[in-house]
């Protein structure tokens, strides 16, 4: 098993890695597939199930799957170009991605909501078609978007997620009991070995420039979501928060009036920040999905600008930390909230800065694995039950919580010695066993929790 940082991390754009980045990536896959083939196409069309369906307008996936089919990614992401495609493929009812002739493409007619058929694999399901000029299907795929962006097809799922085709690895934990066995074997840090399986896919140079790109876009997110203003499109007329509290808690500097859980304020105001703009259709990072994208950077921002002896130097550390215990998570458990709830997403994304704030702050690998921990065990149970199928109520106030629990438990493991009750092996089947248990209501469909406890418009 082996899951690269650059898959943890994934530059993308708002508001959801599974329902937006996810079909987007989906449709892209399709096309290559359209263009390796010998049949001549004149259409497409698309039909979204399960929480693809539910919550799918509300989280643009009709968009993205348009978009996915007229050739836009996630990472190029442009939203003039996209407004403009938009607007035309709705005009002309036709889509034009390059290396294949024009397709026939009614967004109102040939992009179905099907809340009645569940696919069997995930969740988060879709198929997508591609006809001749009397509309009979030359070529069908079905994909299921499974969390941060990941998207299988069905043969890929049946043959088992996850799978790693690529070189061996020097350092190929599946579990974090075999993480820390091969810490203590080779005296290196998580980050070391993570970075040494790193380095045996791709060269020195190309790791550091991914690397400090994450951090570039994560840190103009958070300065964006800072200076945003207005309210949040979808409906629910959410004011965008993070900015106004900036700069209440830039006002309150210099007071000797200022309460200790000051601090409390400055992590959440980061980590909202940052959902403000993935709510808004901004460009976020995946950490591990956009939903809970704002926990990771906020923890690094309050390391950097709080934390005494906190270096840039690091930050390498920090995120190669974080996804090596992302890696454990998805590839033993979920990071789908349409899976397993809150509790895979903001959950995992916890679990994940605490044991980077731990190993940056010093902490051995036992001190990292308890921290990723206590981060997760204290997320169990959360389900994911967005008001009106928006990443906004109560996801935005949620990642500042979540980043709230990771400084926290980073602080716990680093005052013990890394021995502790209950292993992060077990916390991660029990937050799996908890998944497959939790009510589908509770689980990204909006059916059920604040979804339908609150009033949406």
């Amino acid at each position: 098993m082996f899951l690269s940082v650059f898959e943890m991390f994934k530059v993308g754009i708002g508001p959801s890695s599974s329902h937006t980045m996810g079909p987007m990536v989906a449709a892209a896959r399709f096309l290559d597939a359209m263009r390796a083939s010998e049949y001549r196409f004149a259409g497409v069309r698309a039909s979204l199930h399960g929480s693809l369906a539910f919550t799918g307008v509300g989280h643009a996936t009709d968009r993205a799957v348009i978009l996915g089919l007229a050739g836009f990614a996630p990472d190029t992401y442009d939203a003039v170009e996209a407004e403009a495609a938009l607007a035309r493929i709705g005009e002309e009812k036709t889509v034009t991605p390059e290396g294949l002739p024009t397709l026939a493409f009614d967004p109102k007619s040939d992009l179905v909501f099907d809340y009645d058929e569940a696919l069997p694999g995930h969740a988060n399901g879709m198929r997508i078609a591609a006809t001749d000029a009397q509309g009979d299907t030359l070529l069908q795929e079905t994909y299921y978007s499974v969390g941060g962006g990941f998207v299988l097809t069905e043969a890929e799922l049946a043959a088992g997620k996850d799978t790693d085709h690529g070189p061996a690895v020097p350092y190929p934990f599946k579990s974090a009991a075999e993480m820390l066995d091969m810490a203590r074997a080779s005296g290196l840090s998580v980050a070391q070995m993570k970075r040494a399986n790193e380095l045996s896919r791709r060269p020195q140079a190309a790791l550091d420039t991914g690397v400090a790109r994450i951090w570039e876009v994560m840190e103009g997110c958070i300065d964006r979501g800072l200076e945003g203003t207005g309210h949040l499109p979808g409906g629910l007329n959410v004011r965008r928060r993070a900015g106004a509290i900036r700069e209440s808690l830039e006002a309150e500097r210099g007071l000797n009036l200022t309460a200790p859980h000051t601090i409390n304020d400055w992590i959440s105001t980061f980590a909202m920040a940052v959902n403000e703009e993935n709510a808004a259709g901004g460009q976020v990072v995946t950490a591990p999905t956009n939903g809970a994208a704002g926990v990771v950077p906020a923890t690094i921002r309050y390391w950097l600008d709080f934390v005494p002896g906190a270096s840039r130097e690091k930050l390498p550390d920090f995120l190669l930390t974080a996804a090596a215990i992302g890696g454990l998570v998805k590839y033993n458990a979920s990071i789908s909230g349409a899976e397993a709830g809150c509790q895979a997403e903001v959950g995992s994304a916890s679990a994940m800065a605490a044991a980077g704030l731990c190993a940056v702050m010093g902490g051995t690998p036992e001190q990292v694995e308890n921290a990723a921990e206590i981060a997760l065990e204290h997320h169990l149970g959360m389900t994911c039950d967005p008001v009106k199928g928006l990443v906004q109520v109560p996801c935005i106030e949620r990642n500042g919580l979540g980043a709230i629990k990771a400084v926290s438990a980073a602080s716990l493991a680093l005052r013990g010695d890394g021995q502790h009750f209950v292993p992060l092996d077990a916390c991660i089947e029990t937050m799996r066993q908890v998944g497959a248990d939790m009510s589908e209501k509770y689980k990204e469909t909006a059916l059920g929790g604040l979804a339908v406890n609150v009033p949406n418009c």
